[in-house]
């Protein structure tokens, strides 16, 4: 089978052939789906998760329950739909096992550490996936960088295609006032509208 662009888009029919050969038996054909999502769902997961190193293992993990639940996968939703919903819960997951984990070491940090170390300068985008929640940060992933409709991101997420279109509008200004408190304003059209 010709895999095509490693890493990028693939052709929806080769896609299509991939998964029923894995749904037929065969594993190898697994590889053609691997290569072409694994990059968009790592960047997915890192900022979703915020680390590298959970991002990695999201990303194997994703994927291995991809496998098991392939035959699952039914085409009345598109593929990479089916696919960020699975990676959205299981980083919901994470948050949640994070959280418990963290308060307890958050305390334990301040109590060695008396006084705030200087961290290198963060990006601009950094700075601004800090500021938001884990929710916020799945949605502005799925409509501005992968280009989902409501309708798609509803579905990824069990929301309702109108809730999100509220919260996008009201993230959309979150970040515009954010812009504007930093003090560098905001040009018209710099962070995408909704439709």
């Amino acid at each position: 089978m010709e895999l095509g662009n490693p890493g990028g888009p693939l052709n929806p029919i080769k896609m299509e052939e991939a998964i029923q050969e894995v749904q037929a038996g065969d594993r190898q054909a697994f590889t053609t789906i691997i290569t072409a999502f694994e990059r968009q769902i790592y960047t997915y997961c890192y900022y979703f998760l915020r680390s590298h190193e959970e991002a990695e293992d999201a990303v194997q993990d994703i994927f291995v329950k991809v496998y098991q639940q392939l035959k699952r996968y039914e085409r009345r939703v598109s593929f990479s739909a089916w696919l960020y919903k699975v990676a959205y819960h299981h980083c919901l997951d994470q948050l949640r096992r994070r959280k418990r984990r963290s308060r307890l070491l958050s305390l334990y940090k301040l109590q060695l550490v008396p006084h705030q170390q200087t961290l290198p300068e963060e990006s601009p985008v950094d700075r601004m996936f800090e500021d938001l929640n884990p929710e916020e940060r799945g949605l502005l992933i799925l409509r501005v960088i992968e280009q989902y409709s409501f309708e798609e991101i509803a579905m990824i997420t069990g929301s309702s295609s109108a809730a999100l279109r509220k919260k996008y509008e009201r993230l959309r200004k979150k970040l515009i006032q954010q812009k504007a408190d930093e003090g560098g304003g905001c040009a018209h059209g710099e962070v995408a509208k909704s439709n």
